[in-house]
């Protein structure tokens, strides 16, 4: 899977399966909010998404940016995958 960062529309995009499939995003200081997943139904409930959101995790983590999960996808991620945790910004608990 191939992520890119669509700066003009503050998405993160992949095509899977010929289905666009993005997290939307703000940014404030050095923290990145995920606001809004957009996922096919075809792939909701697959692997597809915890893929994708790993590799977002990488950039922000190579970016040196905290992560606010505001989308309750995003969050159950969190709850998951405990590994992640360290990226949360210094007062958020999930």
């Amino acid at each position: 899977m191939t992520i890119k960062n669509n700066e003009f529309s503050r998405q993160f995009e992949a095509t899977v399966d010929g289905q666009l499939l993005s997290v939307e995003y703000s940014f404030q200081e050095k923290k990145i909010f995920l606001t809004k997943v957009n996922i096919p139904e075809q792939l909701d409930g697959s692997e597809t998404l915890s893929d994708f959101l790993k590799q977002i995790l990488e950039i922000a983590e190579e970016k040196k940016w905290r992560v606010v999960p505001i989308h309750p996808k995003v969050a159950a991620f969190f709850k998951k995958n405990p590994t992640y945790k360290e990226l949360l910004p210094p007062g958020i608990k999930i």
